[in-house]
């Protein structure tokens, strides 16, 4: 692995653990670019390609100002992986690429990589979730200002297994790298509004909630079908077991104690 790449892991010391089978492995050079077929293009902000190479293996490529930044070849089992950083190494692209994987690798352990903020209070984990730039982290640091006893514990990428939430090494808006790990208590979804209110959602509305908020589903990358049904009934079980509600709000104290208090009853 190059230095360089080593330079970019100290948020990865927290979580290191001795012993157990590994998920996966991963390489990371500065290789030959490979070919593919690419299946699938998003273009919103930094582009992301993805298709298959002659073999099988999914490829995924980051683009920015149509300059490619690094790939990502994962075989069809989702154990092994190299990560090929075409240009200067950034932490961005391998912090994406590094999810993916791993995303991959543990859908189908009852799994899923959310995007959301997560705080913890009074011995329970709250999942915000909402598509980007509706206030999912001003949401929490309101929490953080205004509930007593409250902690960040994640603030893009948690990891949910299993109706416990998890922090991870990817909280890239505010760096929290915290190996910490609660019950999930609730899962509020997040749209801005004039003013404040809250309701229980049910049905398939939850499900509906979560749907495109783990991270595969998240970059719109169409994935083998397996993998597809692994995260389809990990998210059908949790949209299940887990109370969620809907929040509409402003940016504001009142916000937060009426979420906090609806919620946590």
């Amino acid at each position: 692995m190059p230095l360089a790449v080593k330079e970019l892991m100290g948020n990865y010391e927290p979580f290191e653990c001795e012993g157990g089978d590994p998920l996966f492995s991963l390489t990371v050079d500065c290789g030959v670019v490979p070919e593919y077929t690419e299946e699938y293009r998003q273009e919103e902000g930094m582009h992301i390609i993805c298709g298959h190479d002659a073999l099988g293996n999914y490829v995924i490529e980051f683009e920015n100002r149509a300059k490619s930044k690094g790939y990502l070849i994962c075989s069809k089992d989702c154990r092994e992986g190299r990560i090929i950083m075409t240009s200067d190494i950034s932490t961005t692209i391998f912090e994406r690429l590094l999810i993916f994987m791993y995303a991959l690798a543990t859908a189908g352990s009852d799994t899923l990589v959310l995007h959301a903020v997560v705080v913890s209070c009074e011995g329970k984990g709250y999942i915000f979730l909402g598509p980007c730039r509706t206030g999912k982290s001003t949401h929490a640091r309101l929490w953080l200002l205004h509930v007593e006893g409250t902690k960040l514990v994640n603030d893009d990428f948690p990891v949910v297994r299993d109706g416990v939430v998890y922090g991870s090494p990817w909280s890239p808006i505010t760096p929290c790298y915290r190996n910490v790990s609660y019950p999930i208590g609730g899962i509020v979804s997040l749209s801005q509004a004039s003013c404040n209110k809250i309701h229980r959602i049910s049905g398939v509305e939850t499900y509906l909630t979560l749907y495109c908020r783990d991270f595969v589903s998240f970059l719109g990358y169409p994935i083998a079908e397996d993998i597809a049904e692994c995260l389809h009934q990990t998210k059908d079980k949790l949209a299940q077991t887990i109370p969620m509600w809907q929040l509409e709000c402003l940016p504001d104290e009142a916000a937060a104690r009426l979420c906090y208090e609806t919620i946590t009853r």
